[in-house]
């Protein structure tokens, strides 16, 4: 079996691994560009593994006049950047000891030792560069039925990296088939391991739980997590009970080039957010969403508050919170509100008022405005203010 693209074909890619292969080592593809080109889904990062030593593939890289960055180089990965494209090299590894956050690896020259290390038997695929793809585990059934499963033992491979679990729920959301449903060993995996993502840092749960919530259809493996006890751990008090209606609201009234919005899906989930490394706008953004999702505010009002982005949001997130179809019209009601612009100033109330009475009673005209779903015009706000 082969693989074919434009990024197979890259100049910079050829010749990188025509200069590994020149000075008598392996210059594989592997992994996700491998995964992926099998699957005809985008491929976007190249990764390299060679049975040269990092300073090896640095040298000849170099002599070949591409730059190099030793972005990961105590885990034995350079970054080669060949004709404007980056490529990550990595050389064939084995491990010598684990603690279920990080691994200590030793330098090895056999593919099967480098594969047997890999967390998913889909990532351990590896293409030459004419595209032959070396299957040294038997995992291209595995990834030509979707079917995500963990190279060799669940349990071992899940405690040389304990985010190796949410990684699980993640590929079967890009990739499984949710027809045939989750591997029930590395389901019976993650259930009896879940304690251990205790110790991973917030910011990597905050980064898997961001791309899995980014999937196109993931309430089939959020659900599998609560089932789990996994979704507790990572988000005490979610229920995952309103993300299969919000994926079915966005399926019919968003288009194709509204992809989805992560944030959104977190809150219907609920739960507690603390633990996770929000970015401020983030933050604010879930907040408000999640006041918005309790709020009886028409479409025009959450888009005269929240921009029409943040009320499509919303008014999708309510509407599967609550189990109910989206208002008439709500996409240019919402458009109408972003729009809109309160047609009452301060200068129009001064200088018969000053300060805090100023702005209580802007705030009061403000309510009322929203109150006819944004329809009095400004005389009809000021007659008697």
């Amino acid at each position: 079996m082969n693989v074919a693209g434009d990024w197979l074909d890259h100049p910079g890619t050829q010749a990188l691994m025509q200069a590994l292969e020149a000075a008598g080592h392996q210059a594989l593809l592997v992994g996700g560009c491998v995964r992926n080109a099998l699957l005809r889904e985008p491929v976007s990062d190249i990764d390299l593994a060679t049975d040269a030593t990092p300073q090896t593939v640095s040298d000849l890289a170099e002599a070949a006049g591409f730059k190099v960055v030793p972005t990961g180089i105590d885990h034995g990965t350079v970054t080669v950047i060949a004709r404007g494209k980056p490529h990550e090299v990595t050389t064939f590894r084995r491990d010598v000891e684990t603690d279920g956050r990080r691994a200590v690896v030793a330098y090895s020259t056999d593919i099967a030792e480098d594969a047997r290390r890999r967390d998913f038997t889909m990532n351990a695929l590896y293409a030459d560069r004419h595209g032959t793809v070396i299957d040294p585990l038997g995992g291209l059934p595995d990834l030509q039925a979707r079917r995500v499963r963990f190279v060799g033992d669940p349990e071992t491979r899940i405690r040389e990296d304990y985010l190796r679990i949410l990684r699980f729920f993640r590929f079967h959301a890009a990739y499984g088939d949710p027809e045939q449903g989750i591997d029930p060993d590395g389901l019976a995996a993650c259930a009896a391991l879940a304690e251990g993502l205790d110790g991973i840092s917030r910011e990597r749960i905050h980064a898997e739980l961001r791309k899995l919530l980014s999937a196109r259809d993931p309430a089939p493996a959020v659900a599998a997590m609560s089932r789990a006890g996994v979704l507790a751990r990572v988000l005490p008090g979610a229920d995952p009970c309103a993300l299969a209606p919000l994926v079915h609201l966005e399926g019919a009234h968003l288009d194709a080039g509204h992809p989805p919005r992560w944030l959104r899906r977190l809150a219907v989930l609920g739960g507690d957010t603390s633990d996770l490394r929000l970015s401020r706008a983030e933050a604010r953004d879930l907040a408000a969403l999640h006041a918005a999702i309790g709020s009886t505010d028409t479409p025009a009002a959450l888009g005269w508050r929240l921009g029409e982005d943040l009320a499509t949001d919303a008014i999708l997130a309510r509407a599967a919170s609550f189990g109910t179809p989206p208002p008439q019209d709500w996409r240019a009601e919402a458009r109408r509100g972003a729009t809109a612009r309160f047609p009452v100033t301060a200068a129009d109330l001064m200088p018969g008022l000053q300060g805090e009475i100023l702005g209580a009673r802007l705030q009061a005209l403000e309510a009322r405005w929203l109150a006819s779903d944004l329809t009095l015009s400004r005389e009809a706000l000021l007659k008697g203010a």
